[in-house]
C-alpha cells in the first residue's frame, strides 16, 4: 500500500502538480508540524503565548508565500473570550432520594461543566428523556407526554438510527440542545456517553476537568444562556441515577445499540449542585488571508480552507508529561493549509475565484474561534462560496478511502467524489454518526452561515486493520500528550491526501457555477439570498 502512495504521488509531481523539494514525500508538511507540536510552543492553548507564537509563524508563511493579509489587523483577528474554571473545593453535587443524600465525586462519578455558565445554586427534578432531542423534520420528539417544567433531563449522547447523521447531529449541538431543552421549561441536562462511542475513555474525560472552558465575550453569541447546568456523567456510574426507576443503563444502551426507541421516564431523585466558577478574560487570534483569484467577476468570490490552531496546552499529567502537543489536532490542518499555499505560489497557479485561509482559534474550547469568523467575516459575508476543513485527518495509513462529512448535503460532496475518483481512492460518507463528527470541527459554523461545507479525514472499512489503527490512536493518543512529534506518521499519505485537498479547492475555485445545496438538504434553508 505503501508502494501505491509513492506511484500516485509520483504521478502527480510529473503531471507538475507538486513541484517543490519536500512537497512530494510530505517532509515540508511535517517540518511544520513539527514547528506548531513543539514543547516550545507549550500545546497552543487559546490566548496563551505558545498560541501567539504559533499564529505569528503561520502569518508569516503566509506573508512568504505572498498572500494578501486578510484579518482586522493584518492577518490576525482578535477575538476577545471570557474564560471560566469549576472550584470544585467550594462546589459540590449530590443525589436526594427519600429524604437521603448522596454525594457525589468530581471526576469519579460525574464532571459540572463550565461551557455553560452554571447558576451558584440548584435543586431540581430529572426526567431521563432518551436521547433529549426534538427534530421536526424527522417527527421526532423526545419531550412529549412529559412533565418536564423545571427539570433536569437525563439523556443518552447519540441519535435514532433513522435520523439523517448530519442532522442528528446538529439537534445534538449544545445551542440546539438548550433551544429544545428551553421550549419545554428544562433548566439543564445530564448527558451520559453511549460507552459503544466514546472517542476517549472516562478518566481522560474526567481529567479534563480541570482545563479552563471559554465563552466569547462579543454580546449576543452566547448560544446556552440561561441554561443552569450541565453535566456530564461517568457511564460506569449511571445506575447511580436510574436506581428505583425500573430500568438499568445496560439495557438502554443495548436498547440504543439495536435501534429500538429509547423510553422516557421520570427518575424519583433530586439533583443538588452548588457551584463556585474563577473567571477571568484573555484574547486570541484567528488568522486570515488571500491567495487573489484572477478573473474579473469571480475573484470577488472566495472559497474557504479552514483548519484550527489551537490545541489544549499544559495539563493533567499523563505519564509524566504535561504538554498536549496536539500534532495531528490539529498542527497537521495547519501544516496542511500551508503546504497548500506554497504549492499555489511555487506552480504559478491561478484560479477564477479567490482562496481565502482561515486557521481559526478556539476550536477546542467548543469551536469559538470559528463561530466567532462565521458571524463576523473578514470579507462580505455572501461572498464566501465554500469551506472546505481539515482537522485532525489521521494520516496513519495509505489514502485508499476519504470520509466526507457533509458528503451529502451540497455539491461539494459531488466535487470532493469528482477529484478523489481521479486519484483512484474510494469516497464514504460519515462512517460513525455516533460520534457526531459532523458538529466537532470548525466547518459546522460555516454551515450554520449558509456557506456550503465539508470536512475530510483519511477514511477505513469497519473491521480492516486501519480501522483498529485509528481506534487505537483514538483511545492512547487524542487529548493527549502523546499527540506529539514522535508517533508513527505516513507522511507519504499526507502528502497524497494535501495533493487532494488542493485539487478540490482549485477544482471548486474554477468551476463556472459556485457550489449548492441539495434539495433535500435540512442546511439550505440557511443559504443567503
Amino acid at each position: 500500500m505503501r508502494a501505491t502512495s509513492l506511484i500516485l504521488v509520483a504521478a502527480l509531481i510529473a503531471a507538475g502538480t507538486l513541484l517543490a523539494a519536500g512537497a512530494s514525500d510530505g517532509t515540508r508538511w511535517w517540518s511544520y508540524v513539527e514547528y506548531l507540536a513543539s514543547d516550545k510552543l507549550e500545546g497552543r492553548n487559546t490566548g496563551s503565548e505558545g498560541h501567539r507564537r504559533a499564529a505569528e509563524y503561520v502569518a508569516a508563511q503566509f506573508a512568504r508565500d505572498g498572500l494578501k493579509p486578510a484579518g482586522e489587523s493584518g492577518y490576525f483577528q482578535p477575538v476577545k473570550f471570557k474564560t471560566l474554571q469549576l472550584d470544585e473545593t467550594k462546589s459540590s453535587l449530590s443525589l436526594e432520594s427519600d429524604g437521603k443524600e448522596q454525594a457525589m465525586k468530581f471526576g469519579e462519578d460525574a464532571n459540572i461543566g463550565t461551557r455553560v455558565d452554571p447558576a451558584p445554586s440548584v435543586e431540581a427534578g430529572l426526567v431521563f428523556v432518551g436521547y433529549g432531542l426534538r427534530a421536526p423534520e424527522s417527527n421526532y420528539d423526545d419531550f412529549a407526554g412529559l412533565d418536564t417544567k423545571g427539570k433536569i433531563a437525563v439523556y443518552i449522547s447519540g441519535a435514532p438510527a433513522s435520523m439523517p447523521s448530519a442532522l442528528a447531529a446538529h439537534y445534538q449541538s449544545s445551542g440546539q440542545r438548550w433551544a429544545a431543552l428551553q421550549s419545554v421549561g428544562m433548566i439543564g441536562a445530564v448527558a451520559i456517553a453511549n460507552p459503544h462511542h466514546m472517542d476517549v475513555p472516562w478518566p481522560r474525560v474526567a481529567s479534563s476537568r480541570f482545563q479552563m472552558t471559554m465563552a466569547l465575550a462579543a454580546p449576543k453569541m452566547d448560544e446556552t444562556a440561561g441554561e443552569q447546568i450541565a453535566i456530564a456523567w461517568n457511564p460506569a456510574h449511571a445506575d447511580e441515577l436510574f436506581a428505583g426507576t425500573g430500568h438499568t443503563f445496560d439495557e438502554l444502551v443495548a436498547a440504543a445499540e439495536s435501534g429500538k426507541q429509547l423510553p422516557r421516564f421520570a427518575i424519583s431523585k433530586k439533583l443538588k449542585a452548588k457551584t463556585s466558577v474563577k473567571r477571568g478574560e484573555v484574547e486570541s487570534q484567528n488568522i486570515a488571508a488571500i491567495f487573489p483569484g484572477s478573473d474579473p467577476k469571480l475573484k470577488s468570490e472566495y472559497v474557504v480552507m479552514s483548519a484550527h490552531i489551537d490545541h489544549l496546552g499544559v495539563s493533567t499529567p499523563i505519564n509524566g508529561d504535561t504538554i498536549y502537543n496536539g500534532a495531528m489536532d490539529n498542527a497537521a490542518g495547519v501544516a496542511s493549509m500551508m503546504e497548500v499555499a506554497d504549492h499555489l505560489k511555487e506552480a504559478s497557479v491561478k484560479t477564477k475565484r479567490s482562496i481565502l485561509f482561515v486557521a481559526v482559534t478556539g476550536e477546542e474550547k467548543s469551536l469559538l474561534g470559528s463561530r466567532y469568523y462565521a458571524t463576523n467575516p473578514t470579507v462580505p459575508a455572501a461572498s464566501m462560496v465554500a469551506d472546505i476543513n481539515t482537522d485532525m485527518y489521521l494520516p496513519l495509513y495509505p489514502l485508499k478511502i476519504l470520509s466526507v462529512y457533509g458528503l451529502d448535503e451540497s455539491t461539494l460532496g459531488d466535487d470532493a467524489r469528482t477529484i478523489a475518483k481521479q486519484m483512484e481512492i474510494r469516497v464514504q460518507a460519515d462512517p460513525e454518526p455516533a460520534r457526531n463528527i459532523f458538529i466537532r470541527s470548525d466547518q459546522y459554523n460555516f454551515t450554520r452561515r449558509g456557506v456550503p461545507s465539508v470536512m475530510l479525514e483519511f477514511g477505513n472499512e469497519k473491521g480492516s486493520p486501519e480501522a483498529a489503527t485509528e481506534k487505537k490512536w483514538l483511545t492512547e493518543r487524542y487529548h493527549a500528550p502523546s499527540d506529539d512529534v514522535n508517533q508513527p506518521v505516513d507522511k507519504q499519505a499526507a502528502a497524497a491526501f494535501n495533493v487532494l485537498i488542493e485539487h478540490l479547492i482549485e477544482h471548486v475555485a474554477d468551476a463556472d457555477a459556485k457550489p449548492a445545496w441539495k434539495p433535500n438538504s435540512f442546511f439550505r434553508r440557511y443559504a443567503m439570498n
